[in-house]
Parts: C-alpha cells; sequence; structure tokens
C-alpha cells in the first residue's frame, strides 16, 4: 500500500485538475453537459484512479489503477485539443497543460515499470 498524497504523479495530476476547472469555467454555456461535463470527469478521474490503486492490495493492481488513468490522461488530451479546434479556447490556455498531461503520461509509464519490476 503506498500513501498516494506523497505521490508527485497524484499531487501533479490534482493541480491539473484544478486547472482543468478554471478553464471549464471559460467554456461556453452550451457546452456545460457535453465538453465541460467530460473534461471535468476526466481530470478528476486520473487523480482518483492513482489513489485508488494505490490502497490495492497488490502492485499488480495498483498498475491496473495507472493504466486507467493514463487512459484517462490521454482522454483528457483530445479533449481539449478538440476545445481548441473549436476555438473555445486559446492555444497559450491550453497547450500548457497538454504538455503537463505528456509529462504526467510519461511519469506513469515509468511509475508502473518500476511497480512491475517490484513483484
Amino acid at each position: 500500500m503506498h500513501n498516494f498524497e506523497k505521490l508527485k504523479i497524484w499531487q501533479k495530476t490534482m493541480d491539473i485538475a484544478v486547472e482543468v476547472y478554471e478553464i471549464s469555467l471559460k467554456l461556453p454555456e452550451d457546452e456545460k453537459f457535453n465538453l465541460i461535463h467530460q473534461v471535468k470527469k476526466c481530470a478528476v478521474s486520473i487523480p482518483s484512479n492513482i489513489a485508488e490503486g494505490s490502497g490495492r492490495n497488490s502492485n499488480k493492481e495498483f498498475v491496473q489503477f495507472l493504466g486507467i488513468a493514463n487512459g484517462s490522461t490521454f482522454e483528457l488530451i483530445t479533449q481539449l485539443i478538440l476545445a481548441k479546434r473549436l476555438k473555445l479556447v486559446n492555444d497559450e490556455v491550453v497547450q500548457p497543460i497538454i504538455n503537463q498531461l505528456v509529462e504526467v503520461s510519461n511519469m506513469n509509464f515509468s511509475f508502473q515499470k518500476t511497480l512491475k519490476n517490484n513483484n
């Protein structure tokens, strides 16, 4: 069992979730039940799955939840790119978050590899 609050990847994804919530406030009201809902859901899913996996009984189970978190990471990247392509947000607003998400994904893959090697 890992203390998720001490994990750098969890801390970073929590910061990203806050940023995504702030960006969602800038999206048009008519996107409330579509894109806004989706980006918030993904942003929350990433650190939530990291936390849930950290409380599991084995590293194998933790790796499974990290995989789910990584899927949500790529889903969120896609949604932010879509928001940018639809001109709902500026590139200057979205690109730094996308860059952070790519970094988180790389961290996630490395962490999974470490956990697999420690089985």
